[in-house]
């Protein structure tokens, strides 16, 4: 592995630093480091998973015991009697010798070298071996799934065959870690995050928009909400992009169906309402309760929205973005879709359909692995 000039200390504490959420700027600054590019090449090379430590075989031969084996070799002695004061077999110590130079050639150093460049047989990963399960965990990415997402659905459609499965886990190393040379490398732009390596996970703080008049807290929003029993009440917010594009997400917090609404004419209060008044309209009079909003002032008529639709709006805490935590993880998702660098207002209403479908297509831990539009089609019926 390349080490990029940083010594094993340096190589620990970069991995420490960075586990715990430090940035790799920062820990090159830390160390005193005076190129950060070695210390960001470093980690890139390894797709950011730290590779375990080798470690020898407890029956494999040490270095102080080679150094014993050279000893007695310049000192004249058996092959026997040097493995008789190793407490090893003499066929072991006769083929330590033969193999590194005999008697006459043999080194402890380079007898060392050449064991541990023998032992380096990385076994081949399940994928790489097994094209028929490469070749769906490949669609799968291709489709958008996640590997946790892929990995729960193989053993559901394969539920009798144990080579159709693959972890989660061997799913992201195979990606990020490119020696293992299973999946193709440009298959991580698939991934939600299109990263090509692992990142530790960074706590962020929550922020607040403002202020409404006349709100309904969430607090006192109906127990059936809170259990996600009763279908019918909606997660809430918008995406923004290139300011001041935007689009307004919809989440089923039964189902986690989405439903996303462009925004052609901008994201002030007025066209918000209209867009989602529209929108929810359309909707089975089952699934029109409720609503869950931040604090945004775009749901400023939030008044007028309930009388046009029946839809009772209610609004989350001050910096508590969790309290919508459906919305917000799929909101989340939207990002492989809708970067935050576009111009949101060039995606119709077609497409935002299509991306739609798309998530609503993809199988949900929270669902059994079903998928939200599975769902939402049994609570139809």
């Amino acid at each position: 592995m390349q080490t990029f000039g940083l010594s094993p200390d340096q190589q620990d504490q970069v991995w420490a630093r960075w586990r715990a959420g430090e940035s790799l700027r920062s820990i090159a600054r830390s160390l005193g480091i005076n190129r950060p590019a070695s210390v960001r090449c470093f980690v890139a090379a390894t797709g950011g998973v730290r590779r375990p430590a080798r470690r020898r075989a407890a029956h494999q031969l040490s270095a102080v015991e080679r150094e014993e084996i050279s000893r007695g070799l310049a000192a004249k002695e058996s092959t026997r009697s040097i493995a008789r004061r190793l407490g090893r077999a003499a066929s072991t110590v006769s083929r330590e010798v033969a193999r590194n130079g005999g008697r006459g050639g043999y080194r402890a150093g380079s007898a060392e070298a050449r064991a541990w460049q023998r032992g380096r047989r990385p076994k081949q990963c399940k994928l790489a071996q097994d094209a028929a399960l490469r070749a769906r965990v490949e669609r799968d990415l291709a489709r958008g799934w996640s590997p946790q997402q892929i990995a729960a659905r193989l053993r559901a459609d394969f539920p009798d065959d144990e080579a159709m499965r693959a972890s989660h886990e061997a799913i992201y190393l195979s990606l990020f870690v490119q020696g293992r040379g299973a999946l193709r490398k440009e298959l991580t732009a698939a991934l939600r995050t299109g990263r090509a390596m692992r990142y530790p996970r960074a706590k962020r703080l929550p922020q607040g928009r403002g202020q409404l008049v006349g709100t309904v807290p969430i607090s006192e929003r109906p127990a059936e909400v809170e259990d996600r029993a009763v279908p019918g009440h909606w997660e809430g917010d918008l995406v923004f992009g290139t300011r001041p594009s935007a689009i307004a997400t919809l989440v089923e917090r039964r189902t986690r169906f989405v439903q996303l609404i462009a925004l052609p004419h901008g994201c002030k209060a007025e066209q918000v309402r209209q867009a989602l008044t529209t929108a929810v309209q359309r909707l089975p009079e089952q699934l029109r309760r409720s609503l869950t909003w931040d604090r945004g002032t775009e749901m400023a008529q939030h008044a007028r929205f309930s009388i046009d639709t029946g839809v009772q709006v209610y609004f989350c805490d001050p910096h508590s973005p969790w309290q919508r935590g459906s919305n917000e993880n799929t909101n989340g998702l939207l990002r492989q879709y809708l970067p935050k660098g576009a111009d949101l207002r060039t995606f119709s209403q077609s497409d935002l359909d299509e991306i739609a479908a798309r998530l609503n297509g993809r199988p949900r831990q929270t669902l059994g692995w079903k998928t939200p539009s599975e769902v939402l089609d049994e609570v139809l019926r």
